[in-house]
């Protein structure tokens, strides 16, 4: 016969702290699980209205009427406009292949990919951002920041030694983390900003920041002093990177870059 024994304070709250994360976890699952079957039912949908025009000669109107139709057999289902009719079928002749919808597009919320049919035309940098988006867990209005502010072109174009300072792979993975422009418009500068001035600004505006930097970095401080020698110095930024494992110090110049000093 069970004993009715009091509950511990600690033994319960770990108990309790241990239902929510697998609840939560379960939410996740199902969410995900939902938006696959969504975008790859408008992948079909999209597919079917290609293919039917094509064999029937049907027209534009058909897309306008079977919004219409699909609206009085499901009234209380959303998504069923000739707005997102349009672009189901934009959707499926981008990718006519199912297994890209099942592996990359499936895994982002419909939106996105609406956002990605809209401002990205090539291929490979559309499945780039998609691939992003999933890693970075990108909310749909930074997805629009990052292809507005151009990232992919940006990524890993920074000049750098990395190839001849460091080993492979850790050299490839540094490159790969560096943009070339970074993008600061965030910030609210005066025209002629110093060093100092800039940093503060940066620390400031810390979560705009890190989203600029890109996945992985982990901000430690700012003029932290570091000891060589019986010398002190200050770095202006120091940060943690989770994938290099390594720390990342930036050293901030208001003026021309040097190429020369890489070599040193």
């Amino acid at each position: 016969m069970a004993k009715n024994l009091p509950i511990s304070g600690k033994e319960y709250a770990e108990f309790l702290r241990d239902l929510k994360a697998r609840i939560r976890q379960a939410q996740v699952k199902a969410a995900l699980a939902v938006n696959r079957e969504l975008v790859l039912l408008y992948w079909q949908i999209g597919r079917e209205i290609l293919s039917r025009q094509a064999s029937e000669g049907w027209g534009a109107k058909v897309i306008g009427q079977l919004a219409k139709d699909l609206k009085t057999e499901f009234p209380d289902m959303t998504g069923l406009s000739r707005t997102n009719l349009l672009y189901m079928r934009a959707f499926a002749e981008a990718y006519p292949d199912k297994s890209i919808v099942q592996q990359a597009a499936g895994q982002i919320p419909w939106f996105h990919n609406c956002v990605l049919l809209d401002k990205v035309k090539d291929p490979e940098q559309r499945l780039w951002y998609i691939q992003q988006t999933i890693a970075n867990g990108w909310s749909r209005n930074v997805l629009v920041l990052q292809i507005e502010s151009q990232l992919f072109e940006r990524q890993g174009n920074a000049i750098t030694n990395f190839d001849q300072a460091l080993p492979k792979p850790q050299s490839d993975l540094a490159q790969q983390i560096l943009k070339d422009p970074y993008n600061f418009e965030f910030l609210t500068l005066s025209k002629n900003v110093q060093e100092l001035e800039l940093e503060r600004n940066l620390v400031t505006h810390m979560r705009d920041f890190l989203l600029e930097l890109g996945m992985g970095f982990s901000f430690v401080g700012s003029q932290y002093p570091l000891e060589i020698d019986g010398t002190e110095y200050r770095l202006d930024l120091l940060f943690y990177h989770l994938q290099l494992r390594c720390f990342i110090v930036i050293d901030l110049k208001m003026g021309a870059f040097c190429q020369n000093s890489l070599a040193k």
